[in-house]
């Protein structure tokens, strides 16, 4: 969006904030970590209108490349030739199901208190014991402003913002009877040619070892393993 000069929101989870940006005419494609995709053409994740989208891309890919073997315009050569453009983003979400409540609300309290509180003693850490370190440069519980209809939506997720835009955010969700679930986001935008193909748990993982030290999650929850890796 930055390299081709269109505006980018970013909106806590619910659809209900596309919804008013797209009333609004401030955008017409919205996403969400979960790969639901849609348009300004209805309020919601859309399966067909994604499948269309890209057959669109498809067509597109095939005329600027006529003549061309096949290949050239497969999903797998747009996907590599845009990663080569423009780098790649990759994002994994760990789902911790059925937690006690108890537990997760434990997790993020020690968060909030003992980092979110005191951002101004984190900020410009490097943190990472691997060969690859991150430097912190904004740590906080997100909150978003609506600029249409002036509501404010406060404690979205507590997120580590890095130097080179990767990000750890922590999520609790639902904390009925069935207890809660603890969602960690983990994203990373890389460059570099000779990592764009590599498997993206790999990438991921010194962040992911940075994310499970700083909460103390296996810790605090007894879980060693997500239930759900998306």
């Amino acid at each position: 969006a930055e390299y081709m000069g269109y505006a980018c929101y970013e909106v806590p989870t619910g659809w209900k904030f596309f919804g008013n940006l797209m009333d609004a005419g401030k955008l017409s494609l919205c996403g969400e970590e979960s790969f639901g995709t849609g348009s300004d053409h209805i309020r919601e994740k859309d399966g067909l209108w994604a499948a269309l989208a890209w057959l669109s891309v498809l067509a597109h890919a095939r005329e600027v490349h006529a003549g061309q073997d096949a290949d050239a315009w497969s999903v797998s050569h747009i996907l590599r030739r845009h990663w080569a453009k423009y780098g790649r983003n990759f994002f994994t979400r760990y789902d911790y199901e059925n937690c006690a409540a108890e537990d997760g609300a434990a997790l993020m309290k020690k968060l909030n208190d003992e980092i979110v509180s005191h951002s101004a003693d984190w900020l410009g850490k490097r943190l990472g014991e691997t060969s690859r370190t991150y430097k912190l440069t904004l740590v906080d519980d997100f909150s978003y402003f609506d600029p249409i209809d002036g509501s404010l939506s406060e404690k979205q997720g507590i997120r580590f913002i890095f130097e080179d835009g990767s990000r750890i955010i922590f999520r609790l969700s639902g904390t009925g009877s069935s207890g809660a679930t603890i969602r960690l986001y983990v994203e990373s935008y890389e460059d570099d040619p000779k990592v764009l193909f590599n498997d993206t748990q790999e990438v991921l993982k010194p962040l992911l070892e940075i994310a499970l030290k700083l909460s103390q999650l296996r810790e605090i929850t007894g879980r060693h393993e997500p239930d759900v890796i998306t």
